[in-house]
């Protein structure tokens, strides 16, 4: 019989408990497919006593994890532990510098240090794989390096977190606000206790800046992703995108602007609350599932959906990764060779052309809408529909613009022209509208 892949499993949470109950299942399957049996030799986590619903005993338990790095029966280093730096990086350095082959989930670890990890996987001639940090079970990371391979893609969007998303779509449903939504999804588990990096859009942006490199064959820059959550957004504002013929959804965007004779190439990406058309496959994506869209030159438009977290569709991808490697692919992690890939400067987005959302909070007095109108003029931003709405009397008021296609810089030029006014209750928020 063919020697088994023999694994390590660092991290016994939600998915690295899933990978287990996956090859358990699924074993006959699995080794059918790679070719091989994968075998699980040792796993280790921060609590040995935790019950985690699955059977550990025939696995040896290593209680320093970065050991396992040096292990002689180990062939694959499985990382689920999380974090940027700290005791998961230090792992997947070692796995990496002993000659063993790493997958990981950790979107941060990669987002972060994934070209330093490529480059060592590179030069000593063994896989990284981390389908599993993007987008969950969804085959993101394979449809890029592959299914796309032949193809120039021209733009990358989509639906990045499943957090976001369903408190979105509930506010779409419900009418209720932001942190009415957000409490309900910590309750069910949706959302972090501290929900900072999903709902800031530090969570998408580091799945975008991944799948941007991979896209592009750029160079990974999480650092210069221009990331907005949603924490702003109130259900006036989804009712007044629906009225337009919009829904809300945060989307990560990327695209690359070509170099020429006025300089190199360079590169957009970004994180935001975009009103999406109705009629766009991105509206109809509820709940907590993801969606990504690419653009290819000859392909034209592929759309990936599904479950973006969870222990099963996770668990999917981690193992989706060792069965590769079983089957013998240690390619570059990002396509291209790292010592190849384009370095390209951060795009400057004043001079992108499109349409925005404006909502300003505003006192309820004569003169007002007139201000607004002067600094839109003044700055040279056409209105195409404005909306107010007031609770009553003496409050506040909410006037919502749509904006003509024009250039970004124009539009915060007006708000720049606003800022410090005493007609402002609240600062205004801007999203901009999704071109199909």
């Amino acid at each position: 019989m063919t020697e088994p892949l023999r694994i390590a499993l660092a991290g016994l949470g939600t998915v690295g408990a899933g990978v287990i109950r996956l090859i358990q299942t699924n074993g006959e399957l699995v080794t059918r497919r790679a070719g091989r049996p994968i075998i699980i030799t040792a796993v280790s986590a921060r609590d040995r006593a935790k019950d985690r619903k699955v059977d550990l005993a025939p696995y040896e338990w290593q209680d320093d994890m970065t050991a396992m790095a040096h292990r002689d029966d180990v062939d694959v280093v499985v990382e689920l532990v999380g974090g940027s730096d700290g005791p998961a990086l230090t792992l997947a350095r070692a796995a990496i510098a002993s000659g063993k082959a790493l997958v990981t989930a950790n979107k941060a670890m990669i987002a972060h240090h994934g070209l330093e990890l490529a480059g060592m996987a590179e030069q000593g001639g063994v896989a990284l794989k981390f389908e599993a940090a993007v987008a969950g079970g969804i085959p993101v990371v394979k449809g890029l390096r592959e299914g796309a391979a032949a193809n120039a893609i021209e733009r990358l969007y989509g639906i990045l977190n499943g957090t976001c998303n369903y408190i979105l779509s509930t506010m779409e449903d419900t009418g209720a606000d932001f942190a009415d939504v957000l409490k309900e999804a910590q309750a069910m588990g949706f959302a972090e206790a501290d929900p900072t990096f999903d709902i800031d859009g530090i969570d998408a942006g580091h799945k975008l800046a991944i799948m941007a490199s991979l896209a592009f064959g750029t160079v990974l820059d999480f650092q210069n992703v221009e990331a907005t959550g949603i924490r702003r957004i109130l259900a006036a504002d989804i009712e007044q995108a629906e009225s337009l013929g919009y829904v809300i959804r945060l989307l990560g965007m990327a695209s690359v602007e070509p170099g020429g004779s006025d300089g190199p190439a360079r590169l957009f990406q970004r994180v935001h609350p975009y009103l999406v058309p109705r009629d766009h496959p991105l509206a109809h994506v509820d709940g907590a599932t993801n969606a990504v869209v690419a653009e290819g030159d000859f392909s034209g438009r592929l759309l990936f959906q599904g479950a973006g977290a969870g222990d099963g569709p996770t668990a999917s991808a981690v193992v989706a990764d060792l069965i590769d490697i079983a089957r013998g692919d240690t390619g570059a992690p990002f396509s291209i060779p790292v010592d190849l890939l384009d370095a390209v400067q951060p795009a400057q987005t004043g001079h992108r052309i499109g349409k925005a959302y404006l909502r300003f909070t505003v006192a309820d007095r004569p003169g007002v809408l007139a201000e607004l109108a002067a600094a839109m003029r003044d700055a040279g931003v056409s209105i195409e529909s404005l909306i107010q709405k007031g609770p009553g009397s003496d409050g506040p008021v909410l006037v919502a613009m749509v904006t003509h296609e024009g250039e970004e810089a124009c539009v915060t030029r007006a708000l720049e022209l606003l800022a410090g006014s005493p007609s402002l209750a609240a600062p205004p928020l801007v999203m901009h509208i999704l071109r199909q």
